[in-house]
């Protein structure tokens, strides 16, 4: 076994992850396409958007983990980079319905609706979904490439860096709200009909989509697994836990810091991608401070610092949230609100903290009768 195999999971560790890998991609596409619509265990289009959808959100919940959980800065502002990559794949599904719109132009419906003549230079390539991909992650990146050199080179860090990231994605959605920007303004980009060819009515192209969305979520977890286990991630725990000592050392921490806060941002870029066909809109109350803080909600109830944690905190929350805006819509503020205090109060380790701890006094009152 090479050493980076060996560092990256345990052997018992790669078994989990696999079987969990292949319950995924397997069972509900299994239980989508090939049971029918009245067994009791079919599951229905809906369903597998919706498992889909907590994907992304598992994948923005590890990139949140990534800069939070292991380096030792809260982000509230995330949202932007997920809302930036889902409106890079949203361009390329309008382009894709040219001439089918209401209006039959190829133009998309809004700009036709606000009297715009010609397609804005920054749509032009988006016909391809290569290209919508690849600026899917290079706008999310070079933003936040550009905005952590100027914060991290000032020295900005605790509150005050999160309450500019959180003033940058308010800006940012004042500004995609705006219809003169050429994004749809406050209804943002709808009415997709295609992706690659695929209806997304179909019942493939949705089981597709998750599909792609479990395998870049696992992917996801890999990298950051990666990142984590190496150097570069035990000096980002420095960093952490005592920037002055690393500074002390030899260590600039200002590329370490600027190179995790790129990817954590491209990572969401990715998830945006994915999310918006699943969804079937994008517009600016993705970038509305409140989904961002939601999202450091989810990372700290998993558990900070141990990528699972994340991903299981991502799941719970929003299938709370699933529940209980339907049931009692006007409760979900409140009840999240008591989770996040309830989490910081009692489980400052999250979900998988209290599991080790129980873990632990268990394997410790072993030890004692033994």
């Amino acid at each position: 076994m090479t050493k980076n195999t060996a560092g990256l999971l345990s052997p018992v560790a790669w078994t989990a992850f696999a079987a969990a890998l292949g319950a995924a991609v397997l069972i509900v596409p299994v239980l989508n396409l090939a049971l029918p619509a009245d067994s009791a265990l079919h599951a229905p289009d809906y369903l597998v958007a919706l498992m889909g959808k907590f994907l992304c959100y598992a994948m923005v919940a590890l990139a949140i983990d990534l800069i939070w959980g292991f380096t030792g800065i809260l982000s509230l502002g995330h949202g932007m980079f997920f809302a930036l990559g889902g409106y890079a794949m949203g361009m390329h599904l309008m382009r894709g319905i040219a001439g089918e719109g209401v209006y039959r132009s190829d133009l998309p419906d809004f700009m036709v609706f606000l009297d715009w003549k010609e397609l804005p230079w920054y749509w032009h390539g988006f016909e391809h979904f290569w290209f919508a991909m690849l600026m899917a992650v290079l706008v999310p990146g070079a933003f936040a490439l550009v905005f952590g050199f100027f914060a991290f080179r000032s020295r900005i860090k605790g509150v005050y860096f999160s309450i500019i990231t959180q003033a940058m994605t308010y800006a940012a959605m004042l500004l995609f709200f705006r219809n003169n920007t050429g994004f749809g303004g406050n209804n943002g980009l709808t009415d997709f009909k295609r992706l690659l060819g695929f209806s997304l009515l179909e019942s493939g192209t949705k089981v597709g989509l998750y599909v792609a969305s479990a395998l870049a979520l696992a992917g996801t977890f890999l990298l950051c697994r990666f990142v984590t286990v190496s150097k570069l991630g035990r000096v980002l725990i420095a960093i952490r836990d005592a920037e002055s000592r690393v500074m002390f050392s030899g260590y600039d921490p200002l590329r370490y810091k600027l190179f995790v806060w790129t990817l954590s941002a491209v990572l969401c870029g990715v998830a945006g991608a994915l999310y918006a066909p699943q969804v079937g809109i994008i517009n600016p109350s993705e970038m509305h401070p409140g989904n961002s803080i939601e999202m450091a909600i989810w990372a700290a109830v998993g558990g900070r610092g141990t990528l699972i944690g994340p991903i299981i905190g991502a799941w719970l929350v929003n299938g709370a949230k699933s529940v209980f805006t339907v049931a009692f819509p006007d409760l979900w503020l409140y009840f999240l609100g008591a989770i996040f205090i309830a989490t910081t109060l009692f489980l400052p380790a999250g979900i998988v903290g209290l599991g080790r701890l129980l873990s632990g006094r268990k394997n410790g009152r072993h030890g004692e009768r033994s």
